[in-house]
């Protein structure tokens, strides 16, 4: 999901909708017998469909372009016209583009061109138009039509607003790119086997923006967490497993677990408590908690010899049933339930990919229950560990909020309108009371509550979900949850679920990407590796004392305890090669020591920043200061 646009972006999206025209116009100077589909706006810039009677090459694309810098120059202007769909039919008709009679004819008969609206209830709800809106791009010099196109717009009025330029002596301001070709199936049916060829366009404000885009688009292929994973060993994908179970190899472990200790770390210092669940139950459970329904045919099912089982989807329904297992008075809540456990869910195949989106889900899942008037202070502890853990991990600078609510389809979601109201305005005064950057989404809520997603941005700018706040009045209604308040009562608390990383396994994803490979000191899977120079007997028992000053050393925040990863590299290499190795393995500190050191009590450390001699006791607080 992406923010809703503010006027910058509706204006750059206005240029890049007048673009896919421009496009399409040198296209058909290029092929005058050419066809044109649709071509709409996309987050980078736009494309646009065509059936040509040959198929493209790459080098097409720079003859392409050629023409449309052509018409970036000359005094072309976009002409709004009104006219009635009969005449627009004729009119597309006559020019030989069957493909956007088709359009008008669906608007003329459905009063839409969107093919799943084809149930007579839905169709008879729709206004059918008389008059569609066209626009010419024509030369405000001569009055030639370049191109004509069924469109609604809006577009720039002439081109020296898409481009910046009011005479042939300026340089071009706005940036763009022919970036690739591709097939595609007019209007996604593969049946009717009418394939077109799609050209996309990078189009952004500037070269300088364009640049950077395409630049951190080059980055992120050399950062992608499966060829990273790969060539560090820290996961395996395998066939005989199964496609989306990927398997951690020692050292994707090793940085799972401390990103799980760190998480634990947060929640325990606000009062949570850790708990299990086993990974099936019967399938019971959820049905009366509605996610059977709601996932379907991506539960997996197990039969026992009895009952029928289910892996489980999600962690809440075995949450609920610990705390309907006790009974609460309102001094002890709220209850606060922490569990990082594994769920799954039968994905596509054609979906999975690495660890971005697989069938074994392990979430940092926790739960709590709560009052109602609790709610803005339980919320402000859970922002309060989403800001530490993002801040820490580098993500914190330029973050939203996604304040989803239900959409108009009452039919997806449980629960009455009166609990649905009071879920909102409870979660969207939390949001107020903490000051977050939110945007009301209507539609993206959960089917059993409003919730809180949030958006954050890696060091490419790409912008991620990744934690959530849900609240929920739904399940402890299902379940016949509650406490003893002060007068005696049962009274029905509030769930409020929460994850702060999301799926570990895509956050690891993210997080290999984020930092290309090279964590930071304290997560990295391996922290210190010592480099001998010769392997005397004196060498060797100077690299034991550098690793017990190591081991033995508080690691640096944010984690509370001693466990420092130290690897010893005394293979009869050369110390070149041990020191390329090293690098190539992202080490994010090289110790390296030979005979010299043993006499001056020293060691060589070397990081990102460079290199130095340290005393060996200064080793200790060197390492925290990394």
């Amino acid at each position: 999901m992406s923010v809703p646009k503010n006027s910058a972006d509706l204006q750059l999206d206005t240029k890049r909708h007048s673009f896919a025209h421009i496009l399409a116009a040198a296209v058909h100077e290029m092929f005058p017998e050419a066809q044109f589909g649709v071509g709409p706006v996309i987050s980078n810039g736009c494309y646009y469909d065509f059936l040509l009677p040959r198929t493209l090459i790459p080098e097409d694309l720079e003859l392409i372009e050629g023409k449309i810098k052509e018409l970036l120059y000359r005094p072309l202007v976009f002409k709004k016209q009104t006219m009635a769909i009969e005449d627009a039919i004729v009119m597309f008709r006559d020019a030989k583009q069957p493909l956007k009679v088709e359009l008008l004819q669906d608007i003329a008969t459905k009063g839409t061109t969107q093919l799943h609206l084809e149930e007579k209830e839905l169709l008879d709800s729709v206004e059918k138009p008389s008059q569609v809106t066209l626009y010419r791009l024509v030369d405000d010099s001569t009055g030639e039509i370049l191109f004509e196109d069924l469109c609604k717009g809006p577009h720039i009025e002439s081109l020296v607003d898409l481009n910046g330029l009011k005479n042939d002596k300026e340089k071009m301001t706005l940036g763009f790119k022919l970036d690739k070709i591709s097939g595609a199936y007019w209007r996604g049916d593969a049946e009717r086997g009418i394939q077109l060829q799609r050209i996309y366009g990078l189009v952004f404000d500037n070269d300088e923006i364009l640049g950077e885009y395409i630049f951190n688009r080059n980055e992120a292929k050399n950062r992608d967490h499966r060829k990273l994973g790969k060539e560090m060993k820290l996961f395996t994908i395998s066939e005989q497993v199964g496609a989306g179970l990927p398997l951690l190899q020692p050292k994707g472990m090793k940085l799972r677990q401390r990103v799980e200790d760190y998480l634990w770390q947060l929640h325990k210092d606000v009062g949570y408590s850790r708990v299990w669940t086993p990974h099936i139950a019967r399938l019971d459970l959820y049905e009366t908690s509605g996610h059977a329904a709601k996932f379907g045919d991506e539960l997996f099912r197990v039969q026992g010899k009895e009952d029928q089982f289910i892996l489980k989807p999600m962690n809440c329904p075995h949450h609920m049933q610990i705390f309907a297992d006790n009974q609460f008075s309102y001094k002890e809540m709220p209850i606060r339930y922490f569990e990082p456990a594994t769920v799954y869910r039968d994905e596509k195949s054609g979906q999975l990919s690495g660890l971005t989106r697989v069938r074994a889900i392990t979430q940092d899942d926790g739960h709590l229950f709560c009052r109602v008037d609790q709610i803005g202070e339980e919320v402000s502890k859970i922002v309060s560990v989403i800001r530490e853990f993002y801040q820490t991990m580098g993500m914190l600078g330029d973050f939203w909020v996604s304040f989803s609510v239900r959409g108009k389809d009452s039919s997806k979601y449980l629960g009455s309108d009166e609990i649905w109201d009071k879920a909102e305005a409870a979660l969207e005064e939390a949001a107020k009371e903490n000051e977050l950057p939110y945007t009301r989404v209507e539609g993206e809520a959960a089917f059993y509550g409003p919730k809180l997603d949030f958006q954050f941005k890696d060091v490419l700018d790409r912008e991620w979900q990744l934690a959530t706040i849900q609240c929920d009045f739904n399940l402890p209604e299902k379940f016949d949850l509650n406490f003893i308040n002060e007068d005696g009562d049962k009274e029905r608390p509030v769930v409020i679920h929460r994850a702060i990383s999301g799926s570990l396994e895509r956050f690891l994803a993210i997080m290999i990407e984020h930092f290309g490979g090279r964590f930071p000191f304290w997560i990295a899977p391996e922290q210190v590796r010592i480099l001998t120079v010769n392997n005397s007997e004196e060498v060797l028992g100077y690299v034991q004392e550098i690793v017990t000053v190591l081991k033995y050393n508080p690691l640096m925040k944010p984690l509370k305890y001693n466990d420092i990863e130290v690897v010893v590299d005394d293979e009869a290499e050369s110390l070149g090669k041990k020191i390329r190795t090293a690098e190539l393995d992202k080490i994010p500190l090289i110790i390296i020591t030979g005979p010299k050191d043993v006499d001056n009590r020293m060691v060589s450390v070397r990081t990102a920043d460079g290199e130095k001699k340290i005393k060996l006791d200064e080793l200790a607080e060197f390492v925290k200061s990394i």
